[in-house]
């Protein structure tokens, strides 16, 4: 339940928006001027504040400052008679996210409210969230993503909000760009206006200026009709830039000059059409590098790079990922209607160890592919892809230092039961279970030598029976969709054993 603090010194005001809310489920406390409001919020976590500009004591627009101050990522909302409209305009500036006209309306009042606390879940969600997540998606009251360096984007993002500079958001490829632009649009002065999105690495270099900047019937072949580009259809909102970094040097020229004259011409006209457009940028790429190659304009970098977004891959904040995990559990528990409690402490371990090449981006790959292959109400090693435990086993035999002795299951129990052996017993079958280190110390994981024997076992199996499925699963007593999913998971190839 979302915690509202409503601040008026007209009593009545303030008790029929308390009704209102709360018959919307909200939680409502209520404030009777700046000073009180002050007070509550250092008492209290709030979400949102609704305030009256003018009140005795101390006004809005003081508090305002005060609470943003204290925590920037309180939504405040603003009332104001229509004589101070001008106040209200300038408190928008210093951080309120709108304001409403007295007399206001309940059901106008709920709507922003809940639009205000749509906006907010994605700078939280930034933290956290794929790039394909879209505005609304996640409502849930959490804050999650708790690393300092996380904490740095948000303070970014809430400032880039307030403008209306270029922004370049940079990082690796999964980390959740296009969220941070969606984040910086929807919580600005343009979030009613339109957010486009265009990638130009998936574009052709022949079609990108068509695609940006529209064109002329006859333009060129196939240009049967006149098109509106996605700068002119951006028009009052955002265009997000998804890899500029891949574009050509001409296009760079170009883009350069929408930054600086909001002026472009579409391909096959004489005509240069004018726009208003918020233009938010994304790469990958090594801009210093690419500058120094003469790969990337360096004018076109430094009018991008008035204040940069720098997202960090998810192995630079590794004390986020639980929150992660638990999240994604939530969301596709959800998502497939089932009811997944969490990770078991060994799958915990391997996706900590794990290096996260893919970023956010591959972590809800694989808890999504865990959910599709677990049967219990735990996720198992077993059900994470085989990319994870592989890297673990490898991080394992890293860690031995050679010569270090090993122990072999098999030549104990000979040793023992030399005498005992039946001559119908196999033989070239062995496994390591355990290895010892340079201090003698005997190193063993359950869960890894499970999955180590899991793989011999299916090799051998296939070999005998020459890597037939059916046949295999029929010998050695494995179900075939168990078997599939085995040879899927550990990477194994039957082809090699015909």
């Amino acid at each position: 339940m979302h915690r509202v603090l409503v601040v008026d010194d007209d009593k009545v005001l303030q008790e029929s928006v308390k009704q209102a809310l709360e018959f919307h489920h909200f939680k409502v406390d209520v404030a009777d001027n700046g000073k009180q409001a002050i007070s509550a919020v250092y008492r209290e976590k709030y979400d949102l504040v609704v305030m009256d500009v003018n009140m005795p004591e101390m006004d809005g627009i003081e508090a305002l400052s005060e609470i943003k101050k204290y925590d920037p990522t309180i939504i405040v909302l603003i009332l104001t008679a229509y004589s101070n409209v001008g106040d209200a305009v300038k408190v928008v500036k210093e951080g309120a996210y709108n304001y409403l006209e007295k007399p206001i309306s309940a059901e106008n009042l709920v709507a922003l409210i809940k639009r205000a606390l749509k906006a907010r879940s994605l700078v939280e969600t930034s933290a956290f969230s794929a790039p394909s997540l879209s505005l609304g998606q996640n409502t849930e009251d959490k804050f999650v993503g708790q690393s300092d360096v996380m904490k740095k984007v948000f303070n970014v993002i809430s400032k880039l909000a307030k403008v209306n500079t270029p922004v370049l958001i940079r990082g690796e490829s999964g980390t959740g760009k296009e969220l941070v632009a969606k984040a910086i649009h929807y919580n600005g002065p343009r979030k009613d206006e339109k957010f486009v999105t265009i990638n130009l690495a998936a574009i052709p270099d022949e079609l990108i200026e068509s695609e940006l900047f529209g064109h002329e019937k006859g333009a060129f072949t196939g240009a049967n009709e006149r098109k509106i580009g996605k700068f002119q259809y951006a028009d009052g909102g955002t265009i997000f830039l998804d890899e500029i970094g891949d574009v050509s040097p001409s296009m760079q020229v170009k883009l350069l000059r929408v930054l600086q004259e909001r002026t472009f011409t579409p391909v096959g006209s004489n005509r240069d059409i004018t726009v208003d457009v918020r233009i938010i940028a994304a790469s990958h790429k090594n801009f210093e590098g690419m500058i120094e190659k003469k790969e990337f304009r360096e004018d076109l970098f430094y009018r991008l790079n008035v204040l940069p977004v720098y997202l960090p891959p998810l192995r630079e904040r590794v004390s986020d990922i639980p929150f992660l995990v638990d999240y994604y559990i939530k969301y596709f528990n959800n998502i497939h209607h089932l009811e997944i409690k969490g990770v078991t402490s060994e799958a915990r371990n391997l996706i900590l160890k794990y290096g996260w090449p893919g970023n956010i981006r591959e972590l809800r790959n694989v808890i999504e592919h865990a959910f599709i292959i677990e049967t219990s109400d735990e996720i198992y090693p077993s059900a994470l892809p085989s990319s994870l435990t592989k890297t673990s086993i490898e991080d394992l035999a890293n860690q031995e230092v050679a010569p270090s002795p090993e122990i072999n299951f098999e030549e104990i129990q000979n040793s023992v039961l030399e005498s005992d052996r039946k001559e119908n017993e196999v033989e070239g079958y062995s496994f390591v279970f355990a290895t010892k280190s340079e201090s003698n110390e005997i190193k063993m994981d359950f869960q890894i030598a499970k999955e180590m024997f899991e793989k011999e076992f299916i090799v051998h199996a296939l070999k005998l029976n020459r890597g037939k499925i059916n046949q295999t699963a029929l010998k050695a007593n494995i179900p075939k969709k168990t078997l599939l999913r085995k040879i899927e998971k550990y990477e194994i190839t039957p082809k090699e054993f015909y």
